[in-house]
């Protein structure tokens, strides 16, 4: 059988998600335990690659096991047996075909900049001391809707076919003390969504014209645009996926 875990974790003490030679990850850290739990070698595919730093409050990934358990049960039995940063909130089963990265249909991505100093999330978001238009900012964001490719928003030297992601939501929004960059696309490339809100604080620094945006995603040039911003404050929220793939 496949199955679907849901999982949450604060990334801080990890290397992102995926399996890396010489550094702890959280993949790393579910296959060990789900490996121990079942008394079997569990391999799992995530639904994407969170870099170093970076949360989640919505991970999916699948993976495959003949050992017959209760989902409930085992769900119980790892949050008890995983470190406090690692969540696991649901695991269902699903088509033997269904695959948690090529299956979804869309991803969101939450960035959380502060504007207060907070000794409890200068851990878990971005402080900025000085003032942001949020106006032009938001109106920068309703260009991004406008084009596919976003090659310039890319990290540079990366294995990709297409530099084209289909932006559904991109807006900021006022949280308390705090401003959220919330974005949904069908996919995002590696360092995109950082690379974003460093070009959208630049522009409600006044550092950059809003209609300048229009140059910069046309020049495909990474170094047109803005700067990466902290790992620290982006968080997956949401991957999507057909209903017809649950069984």
């Amino acid at each position: 059988m496949r199955y679907f875990i849901q999982l949450s974790y604060n990334g801080s003490a990890y290397h992102g998600w995926q399996i890396q030679p010489n550094a702890i990850s959280v993949q790393e850290v579910l296959e060990n335990a789900l490996s121990r739990l079942l008394n079997e070698t569990i391999a799992i595919v995530g639904a994407g690659r969170t870099d170093a730093g970076v949360h989640a409050t919505e991970m999916v990934a699948h993976f495959e096991t003949n050992k017959g358990f209760e989902a409930k049960d085992l769900v119980y039995k790892l949050n008890a047996f995983l470190p406090f940063d690692i969540a696991v909130d649901r695991i269902y089963k699903v088509n033997l075909d269904a695959h948690a990265r090529f299956h979804a249909t869309r991803r969101s991505y939450r960035y959380r900049v502060s504007l207060q100093k907070n000794v409890f999330t200068h851990q878990t978001s971005y402080y900025l001391k000085q003032h942001l238009d949020v106006d032009k900012m938001n109106a920068a964001t309703r260009i991004l809707l406008e084009y596919k490719d976003f090659q310039c928003f890319s990290k540079t030297n990366t294995d990709v076919k297409t530099y084209y992601c289909d932006i559904m939501v991109a807006e900021w929004k006022q949280v308390a003390n705090e401003l959220h960059f919330e974005i949904t696309a069908d996919r995002f490339l590696r360092n995109m969504v950082r690379a974003i809100v460093g070009t959208m604080i630049n522009i409600g620094l006044g550092k950059v014209k809003v209609e300048d945006l229009h140059t910069i995603i046309k020049s495909k040039n990474r170094s047109e645009a803005g700067y990466s911003v902290p790992a620290h404050g982006l968080y997956l929220t949401e991957v999507a996926y057909p209903e017809t793939i649950v069984l």
